[in-house]
């Protein structure tokens, strides 16, 4: 049975069917806006595995044929995912995971597929919300149904799924998940806007998605599958209880260790005494009590938390770890920073580049556009003392870095103030909770280190929260383990002026606006104090860029200039690169880009530049070269591919009998400009007139044909070929005196 429903979205219509396609799959439905589709699908195996994680896996792959392309590459077809391909799968693994049972452990896949793609609707909201109707509707096991929605902010009204053509000019756009009774997952930005700005937004698309979640329950009426039965694991309270008696003491005391690596060690060890001390009371259940004592730690660290206000390392709940921030560490990268919270230190660089450095996007959404900023974030398994094998960037990864770029790219200076490609490299050395919004600050102060002319400084910060009862803790500044055991975790980055880039994965149900005001506000106090220590290290950008950078110098012609600064084939402009060793790049609005370190090549590129596209008035003189003689003069070149012409009664006072008496082909030849023709721009030009008048010269008047005694003579009355007379003139045949009445 197909099934079609179309429901309004504070004015979007959206539109879910389901029964048409894949019905092999446990749900699959096809999600459409406007003329945007996705295809997603949910299955699960009918077996569990026997693993102590939920085994989950969500893919989005972008068709090319969506948006009627044919892939690049020699294959011509999808490959590896791209980056923005692999923030989708997050977007939708990130809300959805918490939503499955405990104990539920059958491997289950969710894949969004776009098969139509009209370039103004995003796609990644649509899989969010078709992943939970697919599950929703299917066997599996699954507290849904959710909604996503892409909220923006564009000339101060809150739009919901705004169009790529909105988003151009909005200030804010955030994605977010919910459910009927909770904000779930909040991704997205702005431009320095206020904490209430956001709220305000959350509150709009919370109240937004209800027709989502409306239609999602009532397909789930009509053909809905039954749910498989997940029984949830038993917790043997006796053997908890006895974990909880023996070990919540030492508990304690071990997890105020602060130093990351001695409380892990400390904890290991007691866990390792747990086991071989209870093992002989309750054998073969070393599993259970390892278990258990993880259960009881997560307890007593969260109950101390709340109650007294005292944190793992002995901090309240609105300190943050003290911070140091180091500039120009290293001195061949263009810029450098080392900024290090607590156990948390990241090394970023920045690089200038120049134009061919640009990415170059192309997906369907950015197909042929470049990238002038890219951020990339590093997380080497050395940083949290482990040992891994490194197999190049993975998902979490690439989600920390476009975070941070995010939050960064909003205060860069416009590419036309700023002609550089920048890249910022960001190395996790140590890592104990916030390593992404350390990049954030590490990577500015690197920017200003490099000279980049950015905005303002911006700082970023992480929230948790935990919620014990009805008291709940807001913890600035979290540590690894306050991520884990928390019930939200939030990242907030901004200026002093406002928040730039924003996470939120909240885990509780019925967050109230009082406490998300709380906890932005109490973020933002952070993001202050943080942007204290870091200007205390570099306060601005520094005014001059390193020296070993490329020095980029713009200059404008007029588009119908670019042809003769390329040349044909590019003759002119591969010729100016091997003459001078700069990089040369030409936009089609005429705006030429000449990079590189040696200022005096930069200025030799410059001057030819002029050159070419230098135009001769009226009155100027010229050392030019003969280019081409005819009969009636000698065309002369005076400026790169300009020529002018040189009559031959201007080459010289006295009577010039050939043109080639006076000069030849490649002669050198001083010359003035005495008109330019503004209908054709035709040049003459004159030699004479720089030659000096022979003694006695007496300049002859103009003369026009037809004028003068001499024109009359040479005009009068002729006669027929044959010799007849016209009345009053002499036969045709005459002398040479009778003809032109001119001695020669």
């Amino acid at each position: 049975m197909i099934i079609r429903e179309t429901v309004n979205v504070a004015g979007r219509d959206i539109t879910i069917e389901t029964g048409r396609i894949a019905k092999q799959a446990s749900g699959a439905v096809l999600i459409s806006l406007d003329e945007t589709v996705v295809l997603v699908t949910a299955v699960a195996s009918a077996d569990e595995r026997d693993v102590d994680f939920f085994p989950l896996t969500c893919d989005f792959i972008e068709k090319a044929y969506a948006g009627g392309q044919i892939p690049g590459g020699f294959f011509k077809r999808e490959a590896k995912q791209r980056e923005d391909e692999i923030l989708t799968c997050r977007l939708i693994d990130r809300p959805l995971r918490p939503m499955f049972p405990d104990g539920y452990r059958s491997e289950t896949q969710l894949i969004a597929t776009l098969v139509s793609a009209d370039r103004q609707n995003k796609p990644d909201v649509l899989a969010l919300t078709g992943a939970s109707a697919a599950l929703h509707i299917s066997d599996i096991p699954f507290d849904g149904p959710l909604a996503g929605i892409r909220v923006g902010r564009v000339d101060g009204q809150f739009v919901a799924y705004p169009t790529m053509e909105e988003l151009e000019t909005a200030d804010l756009d955030i994605v977010m998940a919910a459910t009927r009774d909770a904000i779930v997952m909040v991704e997205g930005g702005g431009e320095q806007v206020s904490e209430t700005v956001i709220i305000d937004a959350l509150e709009f698309g919370h109240k937004a998605i209800m027709p989502l979640l409306d239609l999602q329950e009532a397909m789930r009426k009509s053909i809905g599958k039954a749910k498989r039965e997940v029984i949830p694991p038993e917790r043997d309270e006796a053997l908890y209880a006895r974990v909880s008696e023996a070990y919540s003491a030492k508990i304690d005391e071990v997890t105020r260790i602060p130093v990351k690596q001695d409380r892990y060690a400390a904890i290991a060890e007691l866990k390792k005494e747990a086991k071989q001390a209870l093992v002989e009371e309750f054998p073969e259940r070393e599993a259970d009590i390892s278990a258990y004592f993880n259960d009881v730690k997560k307890d007593v660290v969260r109950r101390r938390t709340v109650q007294s206000k005292t944190r793992i390392d002995g901090r309240s709940h609105t300190d943050v770890r003290p911070i140091t921030c180091e500039v120009g560490l290293l001195p061949r990268p263009h810029g450098s920073a080392v900024f290090t919270r607590g156990e948390t230190q990241v090394v970023a660089t920045t690089t200038l580049g120049v134009t061919r450095d640009e990415q170059r996007l192309d997906g369907l959404y950015n197909a042929e556009e470049w990238k002038k900023f890219m951020l990339h974030y590093n997380f080497p398994p050395y940083s949290v003392g482990e040992v891994k094998f490194l197999r190049g960037t993975n998902r979490r990864e690439i989600g920390h870095g476009a975070l941070a770029e995010r939050a960064l790219a909003k205060v860069l200076p416009k590419h036309e103030d700023f002609p550089y490609t920048l890249r910022v490299v960001s190395e996790v050395t140590e890592s104990n909770g916030s390593s992404s919004m350390a990049t954030v600050c590490s990577g500015c102060l690197s920017l200003m280190d490099a000279g980049v002319p950015i905005a303002a400084p911006v700082a970023g910060i992480a929230m948790g929260l935990i919620q014990e009862g009805e008291e709940i803790a807001i913890l600035s500044d979290i540590l690894g383990d306050e991520d884990h055991l928390g019930d939200m975790d939030f990242k907030v980055a901004g200026t002093t002026d406002g928040v730039t880039s924003v996470q939120m994965d909240i885990k509780i149900q019925g967050l109230s606006r009082q406490v998300l005001e709380q906890a932005l506000e109490q973020a933002r106090q952070g993001r202050l104090h943080i942007l204290g220590k870091m200007t205390e290290s570099l306060s601005q950008p520094r005014p001059d860029l390193s020296k070993y950078a490329p020095r980029i110098t713009t200059m404008k012609v007029r588009p119908d200039q670019i042809r003769i600064i390329i040349g044909p084939g590019g003759k002119m402009i591969k010729g100016i690169v091997e003459q001078t060793g700069i990089e040369m790049n030409v936009e089609d609005d005429g705006t030429i880009f000449m990079a590189s370190s040696d200022e005096a090549a930069v200025a030799k590129a410059m001057e030819i530049v002029n050159g070419l596209i230098r135009e001769p008035v009226v009155g100027e003189e010229f050392e030019g070269t003969v280019s081409r003689i005819v009969d009636f003069g000698a065309f002369v070149n005076i400026l790169p591919n300009l020529d002018g012409l040189v009559h031959i009664s201007e080459m010289a006072w006295e009577h010039v009998g050939k043109v080639e008496d006076i000069c030849k082909e490649g002669d050198q030849m001083r010359v003035k400009v005495i008109e330019i023709d503004q209908a054709n721009g035709k040049i003459r030009l004159s030699r004479k007139v720089l030659l000096e008048k022979p003694e006695g010269y007496v300049e002859r008047p103009p003369r026009s044909r037809g004028d003068g005694p001499d024109r009359g003579r040479r005009g009068g009355p002729r006669g027929s070929r044959s010799g007849d007379r016209r009345p009053g003139g002499p036969p045709r045949g005459g002398s040479g005196r009778d003809r032109g009445g001119r001695n020669r």
